[in-house]
């Protein structure tokens, strides 16, 4: 039986016990996930024990789904604090090394700001600091970089910035990933909002980056203005993308076997936005 696209994920919690994330996932009818193998905030890692390793891939298993790690939130490559940005550096590494032994497919995270550099020097660090992520790392788990809404200097935010970025000399043979946030990728003027206008974003994505490059997207409807550069989530159809255009996103994911991942909030909402992927998936076209 062929595989279905695109599987419908969330963001779910890891907190207390890692290992009962795929159960998590699987009561709220999801069929991927996505999830913080640590604080998002800071702090230590919770050890990855043979245990919890064997316990969270027993889960997957038997539920049949991938997982996917979101880094934590203060990460930035751009810093010009050397403890930010050498301990950004870490923790993907480590993070990266952590998804490989709980076998997640892809870890996403942002870059971070330019706003202590400016722009060019803020990108030529987050370049520098991805190669030494990078180098000698063996793993399974594949990075990708997440688009950003731009708010703040934040780098990543249009498609000619990241090429700049994965395409670098040093960085190109590392064939780095894209996660496309739909909400992050409208607040930059990337417009969603019906079929022509998808298709003319994912042209654009195409002949900048490859379309090969896509291999997640975030499903988040957008609360803010398009270009607005805020980054703001809501629902499916309850912001200014809406229905027509996730029913065109779904599309796109459909045809190039890319999963969605919703990070709207845990409540009876996010069943309604499952519900309402699922539901576009299996629209005859």
């Amino acid at each position: 039986m062929a595989e279905i696209y695109p599987k419908i994920g969330a963001h779910v919690s890891a907190s207390g016990d890692i290992a009962q994330a795929p159960l998590r996932a699987h009561e709220i009818g999801l069929e991927c996930f996505q999830f913080f193998s640590r604080s998002p905030q800071g702090g230590p890692a919770k050890p990855i024990t043979e245990k919890l390793i064997k316990d969270f891939i027993a889960g997957c298993r038997r539920y049949e789904m991938e997982s996917y790690i979101h880094a934590p939130y203060y990460i930035n490559l751009a810093s010009a604090k050397n403890n930010v940005y050498y301990g950004s550096i870490s923790v993907i590494r480590e993070e990266l090394e952590r998804g490989s032994m709980l076998g997640a497919k892809y870890l996403m995270a942002h870059l971070g700001s330019a706003k202590e550099l400016g722009g060019k020097e803020g990108i030529k660090k987050s370049i520098e600091g991805l190669i030494k992520i990078l180098d000698g790392y063996k793993g399974k788990t594949e990075f990708l970089i997440e688009m950003s809404a731009g708010a703040g200097a934040i780098i990543g935010d249009t498609f000619e910035e990241i090429a700049k970025i994965i395409n670098s000399a040093k960085l190109k043979k590392f064939n780095i990933g894209i996660c496309f946030d739909t909400c992050h990728g409208f607040a930059s003027g990337y417009d969603l909002r019906d079929a022509k206008s998808v298709k003319g974003t994912f042209k654009q994505f195409d002949k900048m980056l490859g379309l090969k490059k896509l291999k997640l997207i975030h499903a988040n409807d957008c609360a803010s203005e398009f270009g607005s550069h805020k980054d703001r989530h809501a629902h499916i159809g309850a912001g200014n993308i809406g229905l027509a255009g996730f029913e065109a996103i779904t599309d796109l994911a459909k045809k190039r076997k890319i999963n969605l991942i919703l990070e709207t909030p845990h409540d009876a909402l996010l069943k309604q936005d499952i519900k309402l992927l699922k539901g576009m998936r299996n629209m005859k076209k």
